[in-house]
């Protein structure tokens, strides 16, 4: 059995701790500010999903392949229960989690994302990045170039290559699983997560600027997850806790208590 990499805060904390899952073609890297803060308060786990960042490879991908993958995490480092957070897809993992084992679950925080079946919408960015040819690219700078083809934000190009490495040919490579995520994304991002109700405290945290969470959603949000409130990030669009760091913190303290 293989667990997920993650790097921990706070770990001689006896308290509750918070599991963090990042988003699509993201990792726990994008998380270290928020784990630092968080990590004097209690242990936070921040986790790289499957096919993404140190973590290992696998052709499946599904919404209970990552809960199941959160189950041997919790197990393997004898966590019986913990507060879990997820952004984006991480936000579907963690749904999907605790709808399945929410006895594990003290208490549930989705960023940015609500259990519905989204349409397709990042076929341009997987285009980007299958274009990039790393026989031919020697730099950081040229993939950017490549990826400026197709990607007309800074930001987003920015968020990719931050998963650039050598590898071990001396060649540069992405960290994330691009043949997996590419073949598998209509089973985690246009699928819905499996009906089911999770009755433990949870929140929902929107950007002001996203559409990712709707209004007319909270309806069926609340079919899942009965005591879930929500609220909404000014000043930050989808990547909510990189864009409005300083509010999304004070919102998951005041959430889980320890302000």
């Amino acid at each position: 059995m293989e667990i997920l990499n993650s790097k921990i805060f706070g770990e001689n904390l006896s308290v509750t701790p918070l599991l963090v899952f990042h988003g699509l073609f993201g990792m726990l890297d994008n998380w270290g500010a928020f784990g630092k803060d968080m990590g004097e308060f209690l242990p936070v786990h921040l986790i790289d999903l499957r096919n993404h960042g140190r973590s290992f490879h696998s052709e499946e991908m599904s919404h209970d392949d990552l809960a199941e993958d959160i189950l041997n995490y919790m197990e393997y480092y004898g966590i019986a229960k913990a507060h879990i957070l997820g952004h984006s897809l991480g936000g579907k993992a963690v749904m999907q989690f605790a709808i399945r084992f929410p006895e594990k679950v003290e208490r549930l925080i989705v960023v940015d994302i609500s259990p519905k079946a989204y349409p397709p919408h990042h076929q341009g960015i997987i285009k980007a990045l299958e274009t990039v040819d790393f026989n031919t690219v020697s730099s950081r700078s040229e993939v950017e170039a490549v990826l400026n083809q197709y990607i007309p934000e800074k930001s987003t190009i920015q968020f990719l290559t931050k998963n650039l490495y050598w590898d071990d040919n001396k060649k540069l490579n992405w960290r994330f699983n691009l043949k997996t995520l590419s073949e598998k994304y209509n089973e985690f991002v246009s699928n819905a997560i499996k009906f089911g109700v999770f009755d433990g405290p949870t929140l929902f945290v929107a950007g002001a600027q996203s559409n990712y969470i709707l209004p007319q959603d909270q309806f069926a949000i609340k079919q899942q997850f009965p005591k879930a409130d929500f609220v909404t990030i000014k000043n930050a669009g989808h990547w909510v806790q990189a864009e409005n760091p300083v509010d999304f913190a004070n919102v998951v303290k005041d959430f889980l208590h320890i302000n």
